[in-house]
């Protein structure tokens, strides 16, 4: 599927239009003295595990900023705050890598490992080669279908087959599964310190692992960049911040939790 020539010129024009409405929104909540929004978006592994902490510490320091948490993949990302439907996105660096109009900022840095039962045949084992995994059954959130995530591109790298992967609906739900010897599953080091400390499960001594990683927080530059989004940056600076994003899962409440809204086309 492709733009017609006329096409090509109203993409641009709409993304105005859709940017300017979002500015005109904000214009009358800031008039009504209405809380400013702030409209986060992160890939599912963020937004289990690290967001929604970060987000409950933030809304303790500014109350009048009304905070919500929605989920993209990294590939949605750039258009979603170019065109002001999201105000920062949480994910990889290279969210904003080719795009002037964006600007990233280290997030948190965590440590990617693997786990599994006790049981697992690969438990006990000293410094297996990672394509050990390959043939193993993967067990992943959502991030595992994300080509642009580190495990979407670990499990390309991989070549890890199609029908070896395991999607759930959660990185708890993965780590449940493997508990229970299905399979293993890719893990925020210090998320799942305490199933590892009441052995429900075991880190795979796997060469290369744990793998360093860093997570960013990408949003437009200024002028553009609203008042909320700057406030976060800050405020991702600061002890409390990094506190915050290490403590364990705990979820975002239904009503703070809006997904984005896009249109696919179906051929």
């Amino acid at each position: 599927m492709t733009l017609t020539p006329g096409g090509r010129r109203l993409v641009p024009i709409a993304s105005q239009m859709i940017a300017l409405a979002a500015e005109a929104e904000d214009a009358i909540r800031q008039a009504q003295g209405a809380p400013e929004r702030l409209r986060v978006i992160a890939t599912s592994t963020v937004a289990e595990s690290v967001a929604p902490g970060l987000l409950a510490a933030f809304g303790g320091r500014a109350a009048a900023v009304d905070a919500s948490l929605g989920v993209a993949s990294t590939d949605e990302m750039p258009a979603l705050l170019a065109e002001r439907l999201a105000d920062v996105a949480l994910g990889p660096l290279d969210v904003g890598t080719g795009h002037d109009e964006l600007e990233s900022v280290p997030l948190l840095r965590y440590r990617l490992v693997f786990v599994a039962a006790p049981g697992h045949p690969l438990a006990g084992h000293v410094r297996l080669p990672a394509r050990a995994l390959a043939d193993q059954v993967w067990l992943v959130d959502a991030d595992g279908t994300d080509p642009g995530s580190p495990v979407g591109r670990l499990l390309e790298r991989l070549d890890v087959a199609e029908h070896h992967v395991r999607v759930f609906s959660s990185q708890a739900a993965a780590w449940t599964a493997a508990a229970d010897g299905h399979g293993i599953a890719p893990a925020v080091a210090h998320l799942v310190t305490q199933d590892v400390a009441r052995h429900a499960l075991v880190t795979l001594d796997v060469a290369g692992a744990p793998i360093e990683l860093l997570w960013h927080a990408t949003m437009l530059r200024p002028p553009r960049r609203t008042a909320a989004a700057a406030a976060l940056v800050r405020f991702i600076a600061t002890p409390d911040a990094t506190h915050a994003m290490h403590a364990s899962l705990s979820g975002v409440p239904p009503s703070r939790f809006r997904p984005p809204v896009y249109v696919t086309l179906w051929s």
